[in-house]
């Protein structure tokens, strides 16, 4: 099972992301951010107060990101 296991912000909505499958990189969220869910991510100071919970990122609004996708985002901005 795939696990972020360390984030970093970066800057604005970047975010550097360390998984335990040894895969470290950094991903830009600005564009993955749409419903109702990631309207206050929009506030880059809420944005900024992301934890590690269940695994993957998360947000106090109850907003997250399945570490799989996250995965995919970070090997798909790294090539980019």
């Amino acid at each position: 099972m795939l696990h972020v296991t360390k984030a970093e912000h970066v800057a604005d909505y970047r975010v550097r992301l360390w998984f335990n499958d040894g895969t470290a990189g950094e991903v830009d969220l600005r564009n993955e951010l749409t419903g109702p869910i990631f309207a206050p991510l929009h506030d880059a100071a809420y944005f900024r107060q992301f934890r590690l919970e269940g695994n993957t990122l998360a947000w106090d609004n109850g907003a997250d990101f399945a570490p799989e996708y996250l995965h995919q985002l970070t090997l798909a901005d790294s090539t980019a």
